[in-house]
């Protein structure tokens, strides 16, 4: 059996083409805020939901579990740092699918950082309305810094009714919540960050694939600053680190 960490495009593909190849596959996306997680067997479509750490931990330790493909987010860490724990302990491999990092263009308007905290930070420097494209996780990070006091916050979050109470539960009025399903056209994003009068942008570092390079160019034409928060740098200790899906696929056919 392998095991497919998703939640992402990504993870989605492999686990389809892993089960059309014939691999006994189940896909787990965290859900919740992250708290549970629900596994899916990419056949059979059959779904059940518990909490991450017991569910993570009984999938990898059922003795059948012959590799794990984490194609998360690397925003947070949480799951792929137990799952990747889990797997040294039961001597199963572990495999980082990554996507490539946006190659940033040159322009005195974009701002590279590295923590959630810088990134406030400079937000708050930049400009008093700020559009965060960063959805619901660590939003605690801008509200509760102090330069952010005054500052009008707008967020583009998931329309799933629990990320919407929970950014409604920290103070975002409903006036500022921007409920969308991406993937966003340049037209979308451009005509969002012109009807909030935006004056900055704060982005993460999601690739190519999720769309940074398509929100970093409508905001530079509109000669808004853009704050990217770059990926946490990955251990390269006993990780396999692959960035396509054939890299994947060719770590798993020596099985």
């Amino acid at each position: 059996m392998i095991i497919v960490l998703s939640g992402t495009r990504e993870g989605r593909e492999i686990s389809y083409l892993l089960a059309a190849k014939g691999y006994e596959v189940f896909t787990v996306t965290a859900v919740e805020h992250g708290s549970r997680m629900v596994i899916s067997n990419a056949l059979t479509e059959a779904f059940e939901k518990q909490p991450v750490k017991d569910g993570l931990e009984k999938l990898i330790k059922n003795g059948s579990v012959r590799m794990v493909i984490d194609t998360t987010h690397p925003y947070p860490e949480g799951i792929s740092t137990l799952a990747k724990e889990l797997c040294r302990k039961n001597h199963i491999k572990y495999v980082r699918f990554v996507r490539e990092e946006v190659d940033l263009p040159e322009s005195p308007l974009l701002f590279p950082v590295y923590s959630w905290d810088e990134a406030a930070e400079k937000a708050a420097e930049l400009g008093n309305t700020i559009f965060l494209t960063t959805g619901s996780y660590n939003l605690e990070s801008f509200l509760k810094h102090p330069g952010m006091t005054g500052k009008r916050i707008i967020v583009r979050v998931l329309p799933d009714h629990q990320v919407i109470e929970k950014v409604q539960s920290l103070g975002i009025a409903p006036k500022n919540i921007v409920a969308m399903q991406g993937p966003f056209s340049k037209e979308i994003n451009k005509a969002t960050f012109k009807m909030y009068n935006s004056s900055v942008i704060v982005t993460k570092d999601s690739g190519n694939a999720g769309g940074t390079d398509n929100k970093i160019s409508v905001a530079l034409n509109l000669k808004i600053p853009v704050v990217v928060i770059k990926r946490p740098k990955l251990k390269e200790d006993d990780t396999n680190i692959v960035y396509t899906y054939n890299q994947v696929f060719s770590l798993i056919s020596p099985y």
